[in-house]
C-alpha cells in the first residue's frame, strides 16, 4: 500500500496549537505554535524564514551536485553553508549521505528560528520533527500496515526538549531507505542527526533479526538519545524513551 499522502497530520495535531501547512518546492512543512502567536504575517514570515533556509541548500547544490547523489559520507566544499555542514557531518556520524538528513536539517533550522516568536513550536517534515513544548506531549506512531502502527506513542517532556523525533521507513512515504521497516523512530537533540540515524538504522532492517543489530548501531552513535523500530507484530527499543498506548491521555 502507498502511504505517500500526510493523512497522519490530522491523526497527531495539538489541540492546544494552530496548526498551518507551508509548501515551498519540495519542502512541506506543517507548523504548529501556540494559538496566541499565531496570525497572518506569521505565516508570511515563515515562508520567508523557509526560502531563506532552502536558499543556500541550493545555490550550494549549483555547485556541487555530487553532494545529492551521495549514499555515504561526503566531503563537502571549503566554505559550504552551515545547511550544508549540518547535514554532511549529520550524515557522517550516521554512516550515511547527507541527503538523508534534510528533512531533519530543515525542520531544525525552522524550528529554532519559530521558537524565538512561539515558547511552544512543533515543525513536521515528512515524519521528521522539530519540538519545542511547554507541556507533556506524545507523538504516535504510523507504521503502515503493521498491526502496531497507531497503537503506540512517545511520551515527550518539556525538560527533553527542544528535540528531534524523526522517521524512516522502507514501506510508508517517498523517502530512500534500502530496508524494510515498518517504523524507524528516532530521538536526539539534533533533529539532523536524528534524520540520518532513523535513515541508517531502517536500511539494516530486512527482517526482525535485524532489530537488534540496528540498536546496537544507534546506541553507539554520539547524541543519540532512543530509538523504536517496528517490524511487522515486532518492537524494539532502546534509551532513553517513554511509550504509551495511544489511548492514554496526557
Amino acid at each position: 500500500m502507498d502511504f505517500t499522502d500526510r493523512f497522519y497530520r490530522q491523526d497527531h495535531r495539538q489541540v492546544d496549537l494552530v496548526h498551518f501547512q507551508i509548501v515551498v518546492a519540495e519542502t512541506d512543512l506543517d507548523i504548529g505554535v501556540r494559538k496566541e502567536r499565531f496570525s497572518t504575517q506569521l505565516v508570511a514570515w515563515v515562508e520567508e524564514v523557509i526560502r531563506d533556509c532552502r536558499r543556500p541548500l541550493e545555490e550550494y547544490i549549483q555547485r556541487d551536485p555530487e553532494f545529492v547523489k551521495a549514499l555515504t559520507p561526503y566531503t563537502v566544499l571549503p566554505k559550504a553553508p552551515l545547511i550544508v555542514q549540518t547535514m554532511a557531518e549529520a550524515g557522517r556520524l550516521a554512516g550515511v549521505g547527507p541527503m538523508a538528513a534534510v528533512a531533519g536539517t530543515v525542520s531544525e533550522f525552522v524550528g529554532k528560528l519559530i521558537a524565538k516568536r512561539s515558547r511552544d513550536v512543533i515543525v513536521e517534515n515528512g515524519g521528521d520533527i522539530f519540538m519545542r513544548t511547554s507541556r507533556i506531549r506524545r507523538v504516535g506512531i504510523f507504521a503502515g500496515d503493521s498491526p502496531l502502527s497507531n497503537q503506540v506513542a512517545i511520551e515527550i517532556r518539556p525538560d527533553e526538549s527542544p528535540l528531534g523525533i524523526c522517521t524512516s521507513s522502507g514501506k510508508v512515504g517517498p523517502s530512500l531507505s534500502f530496508g524494510k521497516a515498518d517504523a524507524v523512530v528516532v530521538l536526539s537533540p539534533s533533529v539532523a542527526l536524528a534524520d540520518a540515524v532513523a535513515t541508517a538504522c531502517g536500511n539494516l532492517v530486512q527482517t526482525t533479526d535485524d532489530l537488534e543489530r540496528a540498536l546496537e548501531l544507534a546506541s553507539e552513535i554520539r547524541g543519540v538519545k532512543g530509538i523504536v523500530i517496528i517490524k511487522d507484530d515486532r518492537l524494539a527499543v532502546w534509551g532513553s524513551v517513554k511509550l504509551i498506548p495511544m489511548s492514554t491521555k496526557v
